[in-house]
Formats: C-alpha cells, sequence, structure tokens
C-alpha cells in the first residue's frame, strides 16, 4: 500500500485484530471502519449492530489490551438526529433516528465510560457530509454500491447511469429537499491528524463537529455539480428515504478552540476535485 502496511481483516474478528496490535504496538489509533450507509442500516440493522458495534468494542478491547492509550474515533451528526437547532454544537441532545445513528451513539457511549474508568482518552469527531477527493487525483471516493449524492450526481453528469434521484422534495427547507454540511475530506484529515497530536500531548476525551457550520440543498448541490461539470443531467424525484433527516449543519467551534482547526475548502472546492477523480476514473 502506498502509505504504509495494509493488514486485511474483519474487525468482528477479535483474533485477527490481536495478531495485529501484537505485530504493530501502536502509541494510538484511528477507527474509521464501519458500515455506513443510513439507508441500509433500516434495512439490515443487525449487521449494522454486529459491525458498528461488536467489531468496535473489538477494536477498543484490543487495542487497549495492547497498552494503546489513546483514540481518534470516526462518529457522525447522525447520533444528533433531528436538529432542535441549527447549527448543531456537541451539547445538542443526541437522539438518533435510524439504525446507523444508533450503533455510532452506542460507541460513543462505550468510549466515555472507557476513559472514565480504564484508562482510555479518545477524540470523537462527528463528521458531518465527508465529500471530496484529492486535488492531484490521487485518491477518491469509490464505493460498491455507489449510495453518495455527489459520486452519483457526478456519475450522471459523465454519462454512467441514467440521471440522478433526489429523495424528498417537500422538506421545510428553502427548496424543499434536504440540508447537508458538506466537508472536504482533505479538511478532515487535517482535523484528525491534529487530534492525534492532541491526545499524544495529553489532551482528555472531547467529542466534536467536523463540518463547515454552511448548509447545502440538495438542488443547490446538483446545480454546483452541473456549473463545474459543465453538463446537464437528468433529475428525478422519488419520496423522502426513511432514517433522512430534514437539515444537519455543524456548529465547529468547539474543534477550532480544542484543536486549532478550522476547515479551508468550499462546496466548489470539493465538486471541482470529485469532478477531477471521477472524470478520470474508469469504474
Amino acid at each position: 500500500m502506498k502509505w504504509g502496511p495494509l493488514e486485511q481483516g474483519d474487525i468482528r474478528d477479535r483474533q485477527r485484530l490481536d495478531e495485529v496490535f501484537k505485530k504493530y504496538r501502536p502509541d494510538a489509533i484511528m477507527h474509521f471502519a464501519a458500515l455506513i450507509e443510513v439507508g441500509q442500516s433500516t434495512k439490515d440493522p443487525v449487521g449494522f449492530y454486529e459491525t458498528n458495534v461488536g467489531g468496535s468494542l473489538n477494536v477498543l478491547s484490543a487495542a487497549m489490551g495492547a497498552g494503546v492509550e489513546a483514540l481518534v474515533f470516526s462518529s457522525t451528526c447522525a447520533t444528533y438526529g433531528l436538529p432542535h437547532q441549527v447549527p448543531m454544537d456537541e451539547t445538542h441532545e443526541q437522539e438518533p433516528i435510524n439504525p446507523y445513528g444508533r450503533t455510532k451513539f452506542v460507541i460513543e457511549q462505550a468510549i466515555k465510560d472507557f476513559s472514565a474508568y480504564a484508562g482510555l482518552r479518545a477524540v470523537m469527531l462527528r463528521y458531518f457530509n465527508a465529500a471530496g477527493a484529492d486535488f492531484q487525483g490521487r485518491i477518491g471516493e469509490w464505493h460498491t454500491p455507489e449510495t453518495h449524492a455527489i459520486p452519483l450526481a457526478i456519475e450522471a453528469a459523465l454519462g454512467r447511469r441514467q440521471g440522478f434521484t433526489v429523495f424528498g422534495s417537500d422538506y421545510e427547507t428553502r427548496d424543499g429537499t434536504c440540508v447537508r454540511d458538506y466537508i472536504h475530506v482533505l479538511d478532515l484529515a487535517d482535523a484528525h491528524i491534529r487530534a492525534l497530536e492532541y491526545l499524544l500531548n495529553g489532551g482528555e476525551t472531547v467529542e466534536l463537529n467536523l463540518g463547515t457550520g454552511t448548509g447545502t440543498t440538495v438542488k443547490e448541490l446538483l446545480a454546483a455539480i452541473s456549473e463545474v461539470s459543465g453538463r446537464a443531467f437528468p433529475v428525478e424525484y422519488a419520496e423522502r428515504r426513511e432514517g433522512d433527516s430534514t437539515t444537519l449543519v455543524a456548529d465547529n467551534h468547539k474543534a477550532q478552540t480544542v484543536l486549532g482547526w478550522t476547515p479551508q475548502y468550499s462546496l466548489n472546492d470539493i465538486v471541482r476535485s470529485a469532478w477531477n477523480w471521477h472524470s478520470k476514473t474508469n469504474r
């Protein structure tokens, strides 16, 4: 693997995890592995709990058994559920409305207990909508099957699929479609490095939102993709999708204060980098 050694396995396999931790003896870990698609979580909740809860508990247990005391955890704004205020800060009630959000919420609670009673220190990063690609085109989104809005719309613009489906056009938003806070993966990467440095310098357990603080509707997103690509593509509207929140926008002031982190990339940057990646990649 280009950026370091790769060990293949399954986080549900505790024995395999123990082997890897024994081999490398890390001082800290970043835990990203999970099932993430909200709609699929309503169809396969058992699989989501087995992986996101059972697998994550394996990771935490194996890591702590190997002497790891610092963890950066990939969490989600889906732990908040329906917004009581916009933007949402970290004190917002956590009332997830889908199995995906609930599995991440459960692990956040486990991490807090392990921090309080077992010596673990962790930064729980609640992502809003991660998007974009490396500007040099070295790496980008590639899901099978693809379920994320920006790759789906770009594939439609490239003629690789018949069109793009918008789920719900009757939300109480400025144009009737859902509002999301899109954050570039390079901004996320920067936050993870800062979170790791924070922990290695003795930082205590904390939860932090990672978003730009700016909301974009689905229609606005599609317009941005058409503008960057210079292409129109078919759009159809369908019923609301189970488990989708109306509006998810971050208040990121706590991350700015704790990590000294500020997002650098705009929605246009996100779309341009994604367009560059997908237009040069044959799926």
